[in-house]
C-alpha cells in the first residue's frame, strides 16, 4: 500500500484474505479484528475487506462484486471514514436533493415525498412497515429528526450516512445518479447545459410551462404572501444553486425589474426578470431550471421544454407584418443628461429624482406591456452608458436589438445634435427601426441647435415626429406601448424613402382609408369654391 501511494495511485482496494480454508490462517473474527480493521484504518484507500478460499469457492463472487461495486458506488467520495460523517460535497449534493423533494418547502418530507422519492429513485413505492423502519433507524440519532411534519433535512442527511456506514452506499450512489450526478458529485454538463441552438435572426423565449414553473416556484416561496421575494425568501429559492446568475447581479437586480413598495421583486417583475434572461441568455435559464428542479411532462424531454425559439425575423425594413415575439429589446440612446435613465425609472413605476447622476455602464429595465388589443409582451429597455458608440458599432449587438429610441432633452438646445451626429457617424443604424422621443416635456421647449429642427429632421425621413413626454406624466405608460408596438410592427418605423418599392399595403389600409376620404373632401371643397366664383 506504501507503494502505490508512492506511485500516486488513486484508486479504491479491495482487501482479500485469500486461503481461508487453512486452519492455521485462524477465524474470521480474529482476521477481522486484528488484520483487517487496522489496515483499514490505516489506509483509506481500502474500500472493503472479505476473506475468500478458492479451493473453496468461497466468497469468490462476492469478491469480485466488491471490486466491481468500488468502481461503480465508489465509498470515497461519500463518507469519511476517520471522522464518521458525510463528506461536505455529499452534503451538498444531498441538500439539494431534499430541497426538490420537499415538494411544499416546509424544511420537512412529508410520508406522501419520502414515498415519491422512493419511486423516483427505485422505481417503486416504499412499504409502510419499511417506511416505518427507517424513521425508527433514523430517530435513534436524534428524535428530532422525525417529526410530526415528517423527515427533517439533517435527518435525510443521517439516513444516507447510515446506508453509508453500513455498507450500503450503492443506494446513496442511486439516489444521487437519478438526480443526474456524477462520480465527482458534480451535476452532470448535459443536464446543465443540454443542446439548445438558437437560429441567425431568431431569439429564445420561455414556454407556457416555463413561465407556469417561475410562477409556482414564485407563489412557493412566497411564504409571507405579502406579493414579493424578500432576502430571506429569495436565498430559500436560490439555495439550491450557486447562487444569483451573474447577469442579475451585474445588472443591480432586483433595481432591473419591477419591486413592490418595500423594494422586493414582485411576480411581474419575476417572470419580467426570467424573461430578459432567456432572451439575452437562454443557457443560463436552462441551467437555473435545472439547479431549481424543472421536471418536463413527458419524461423524455429535457429542460429544452421550458423554451421555445421564435420565428428568424427576416429584413425587417422590407418585411411587412407583425414580428411574432413575445419578449423585445430596445436601445435607449441619446446625449448625457437627456433623461435616459429617468425614463428607465419611470418604465419600473419608480419615482422621479431630479438628482443627475451620469449612467457609466449599461442599464436595463426590464417590464411587462400591455399591447393595444389587449395581448402582453415584455420590453426590455436598456441604456448604454459610456458604452454607447461602442455598442452602436458592433454589428451583433444591433441585431439583438428591436427598436432604437432616440431620446432629447427638449428644453437643452445642444442635446439633438447628439443624435444627428450618431446617424451620420454610423449609417448603418437606419437598418434598425426607430422612434424619436422628446423628453422633460414639462419643461419650456427650445430651439435646437442643429442644421434641422426635430420635426423637419424627422419628416424628412418619412418618419413620425418626436413624442414630447414626461416622466412626470402619467401618460408616460403610453409611450412604452408605443415602443413595444414599433417593435411588433418594425416595417412602420424605418426611414422611408421615393425609391422604396416595398408593399406595405395591408399595414397601410387603414390610413389609405383616411387619406382616400381627405383628398375627396379637397376635390369636393375645390369644386364647389370655383362654382361659386
Amino acid at each position: 500500500m506504501p507503494h502505490f501511494r508512492s506511485l500516486g495511485v488513486n484508486v479504491p482496494v479491495v482487501l482479500c484474505a485469500n486461503k481461508s480454508d487453512l486452519p492455521a490462517n485462524g477465524a474470521t473474527a480474529h482476521v477481522v479484528n486484528d488484520e483487517m480493521l487496522p489496515l483499514m484504518a490505516e489506509f483509506k484507500e481500502i474500500d472493503s475487506c472479505i476473506r475468500t478460499s478458492a479451493r473453496e469457492h468461497h466468497n469468490i463472487n462476492e469478491a469480485f462484486f466488491l471490486c466491481q461495486k468500488a468502481v461503480t458506488h465508489p465509498i470515497a467520495p461519500l463518507y469519511d471514514s476517520k471522522e464518521s460523517t458525510l463528506k461536505p460535497a455529499a452534503v451538498s449534493a444531498l441538500q439539494r436533493i431534499f430541497y426538490l423533494c420537499d415538494r411544499d418547502q416546509d424544511g420537512y418530507l412529508s410520508d406522501t415525498e419520502i414515498i415519491d422519492f422512493q419511486t423516483k429513485c427505485f422505481g417503486k413505492p416504499m412499504a409502510i412497515d419499511d417506511l416505518e423502519n427507517i424513521k425508527q433507524a433514523v430517530k435513534k440519532y436524534s428524535t428530532q429528526y422525525i417529526t410530526e411534519k415528517g423527515m427533517s433535512e439533517q435527518g435525510f442527511l443521517t439516513l444516507n450516512m447510515i446506508f453509508a456506514e453500513k455498507g450500503r452506499h450503492e443506494t446513496v450512489w442511486i439516489i444521487l445518479r437519478t438526480f443526474q450526478y456524477t462520480d465527482n458529485l458534480s451535476l452532470r454538463d448535459s443536464f446543465l447545459s443540454p443542446k439548445f441552438e438558437v437560429p441567425q435572426h431568431s431569439s429564445a423565449e420561455l414556454s407556457p410551462a416555463g413561465y407556469r414553473f417561475f410562477v409556482d416556484l414564485f407563489l412557493l416561496f412566497d411564504k409571507d404572501n405579502d406579493g414579493g421575494l424578500n432576502n430571506a425568501e429569495l436565498a430559500a429559492l436560490f439555495s439550491p444553486t450557486p447562487g444569483l446568475p451573474t447577469s442579475w447581479v451585474d445588472a443591480s437586480f432586483p433595481s432591473s425589474t419591477v419591486r413592490n413598495e418595500a423594494g422586493h421583486i414582485t411576480l411581474q417583475g419575476w417572470l419580467a426578470q426570467w424573461s430578459m434572461t432567456t432572451f439575452t441568455s437562454p443557457k443560463t435559464t436552462l441551467a437555473y431550471l435545472a439547479y431549481l428542479g424543472f421536471e418536463p411532462s413527458d419524461p423524455r424531454n429535457s429542460t429544452t421544454s421550458a423554451l421555445k425559439l421564435t420565428n428568424p425575423r427576416g429584413k425587417r425594413r422590407k418585411r411587412a407584418g407583425r414580428v411574432h415575439r413575445n419578449v423585445v429589446l430596445a436601445y435607449v440612446v441619446g446625449a448625457p443628461s437627456s433623461g435616459k435613465s429617468s425614463l428607465l425609472d419611470a418604465f419600473l413605476s419608480r419615482p422621479f429624482s431630479a438628482t443627475y447622476h451620469p449612467t457609466i455602464k449599461p442599464r436595463t429595465a426590464v417590464n411587462s406591456v400591455e399591447l393595444l388589443g389587449g395581448k402582453q409582451c415584455y420590453l426590455i429597455l436598456e441604456e448604454l452608458g459610456e458604452l454607447e458608440p461602442a455598442i452602436l458599432e458592433n454589428r451583433s449587438k444591433l441585431d439583438q436589438c428591436d427598436i432604437l429610441i432616440y431620446t432629447y432633452d427638449g428644453s437643452d438646445p445642444d442635446s439633438f445634435a447628439h443624435i444627428s451626429s450618431l446617424r451620420r457617424r454610423f449609417a448603418h443604424l437606419d437598418d434598425l427601426p426607430a422612434i424619436y422621443v422628446a423628453l422633460k416635456a414639462d419643461n419650456d421647449k427650445t430651439t435646437q441647435r442643429s442644421e434641422i429642427q426635430p420635426d423637419e429632421y424627422t419628416v424628412a425621413l418619412g418618419m413620425n415626429k418626436p413624442l414630447h413626454v414626461s416622466v412626470t406624466w402619467g401618460s408616460i405608460s403610453e409611450l412604452f406601448v408605443q415602443i413595444a408596438e414599433a417593435a411588433m410592427w418594425p416595417s412602420l418605423a424605418f426611414p422611408k424613402n421615393e425609391e422604396e418599392t416595398v408593399d406595405r399595403t395591408n399595414l397601410y389600409i387603414a390610413l389609405g382609408a383616411v387619406v382616400g376620404v381627405g383628398t375627396a373632401f379637397v376635390a369636393i371643397w375645390r369644386r364647389l369654391g370655383m362654382g361659386a366664383s
